[in-house]
């Protein structure tokens, strides 16, 4: 059907995003323009279904999708960060340039810190979608030991 590169042996384009067999993943911001073939390959490789706002514990990752006019990102960063456990990451999917809704890396770069996280990889996580890692920052991780 399609060509195939590395990511299918490691989970398809949910090999993209580092996710482990066991992780809980909470996907907040769905709609109907999201990647159900990317949601699927998580599901696969998590071997667990994507959870929503109705979380009964933490998540390892959340993954967040965001579009421009969605509202302020940096309050969505900060919702995105309740539920998710200490060393956890929040995945924030944004529509790829020249697609409708596109969010400029500089808003996201400037949100971030604002939101008390770092940015750590840039990919294309789908055909129509970027991604973006945010983590804690280094020093903000060591001191929850």
């Amino acid at each position: 059907m399609g060509q195939t590169d590395d990511r299918d042996e490691q989970g398809g384009p949910a090999g993209l995003l580092n996710l482990r067999r066991g992780q809980v993943v909470q996907e907040l911001g769905w709609d109907e323009d999201c990647d159900d073939t990317l949601r699927a390959a998580i599901e696969d490789v998590t071997g667990t279904e994507l959870v929503d706002d109705d979380l009964p514990d933490v998540a390892d990752v959340v993954l967040l999708w965001w579009r421009e006019g969605d509202g302020d990102l940096v309050d969505a960063l900060v919702d995105a960060k309740t539920d998710l456990a200490a060393g956890g990451a929040i995945w924030l999917l944004t529509p790829k340039v020249g697609r409708p809704g596109h969010v400029d890396h500089s808003d996201i770069a400037d949100a971030a810190p604002t939101a008390g996280l770092s940015t750590t990889t840039s990919l294309a996580a789908a055909e129509d979608w970027s991604g973006t890692k945010l983590v804690a920052p280094k020093a903000a991780r060591a001191g929850r030991r």
